[in-house]
């Protein structure tokens, strides 16, 4: 599976990451929250959940904390994020199979729900199609599926309205203004962000059904599907 590359092998990055998602990402812990409690709607008290994108275990603490019988499997490519995840967890940890690598080194399951959280928008279309191909295969007959990422019109004007209201909430969050701004650009240059509308498509193309939109915040879309 052709991969992209993340800035998430650089230690000084993975060091700083717990620090960013809460500055640049609105409502970013209502968002794992609300991710857990889409994931308790159909799981089991034993659910085995697959979580894409798991380094630096935040959504991982806030799903096991909630739910102390899941079990999980936790796929990300960084070594050094899964450190992180590990480290984070403590205890917990013992819960959660790692893998490091991407959607293809993950056990065929099948899954009782899967999350993607603040990872698809590394991926590029096709990529992307891919991945979701792939959990949905994973998961059981009727299993939701969560994800949530940068998602926003891709035409001009509205697509640099929407990533100077990201700036600014950035800004706002106690992020230096000018790393907020230098923030667009690497947006704009190397994530291949996509609009909502092609997000959907993507899922519904995979296969997933009653795709419902539960999550939105400026640049941030999040939708909850299930496996049909």
């Amino acid at each position: 599976m052709a991969v992209s590359p993340t800035p998430f092998s650089d230690l000084e990055a993975v060091a700083r990451y717990a620090e960013g998602p809460v500055r640049m990402v609105p409502g970013f812990h209502g968002l794992q929250r609300m991710a857990g409690v889409l994931l308790a709607e159909r799981g089991s008290d034993n659910a085995q959940i697959l979580v894409l994108g798991a380094g630096g275990g935040l959504e991982l603490k806030v799903f096991a904390d909630a739910q102390p019988g899941w079990q999980f499997c936790g796929v990300d490519p960084s070594a050094q994020m899964l450190g992180l995840a590990r480290e984070t967890l403590g205890p917990i940890a013992e819960r959660i199979t790692f893998h490091e690598g991407y959607i293809d080194d993950a056990p065929e399951g099948p899954f009782d729900g899967a999350t993607c959280l603040l990872t698809l928008h590394f991926m590029p279309e096709e990529e992307r199609r891919r991945a979701v191909a792939e959990v949905y295969r994973r998961l059981k007959p009727g299993a939701p599926f969560i994800v949530a990422h940068h998602s926003f019109p891709q035409d001009e004007p509205e697509k640099s309205v929407w990533l100077k209201r990201f700036a600014a909430f950035a800004a706002a969050s106690g992020m230096p203004f000018e790393n907020a701004e230098s923030a667009i650009a690497g947006i704009s240059e190397r994530l291949p962000t996509l609009s909502p509308e092609n997000d959907e498509e993507i899922l519904r193309d995979a296969g997933f059904t009653d795709i419902a939109l539960f999550y939105a915040a400026f640049t941030f879309r999040g939708w909850v599907s299930y496996k049909g």
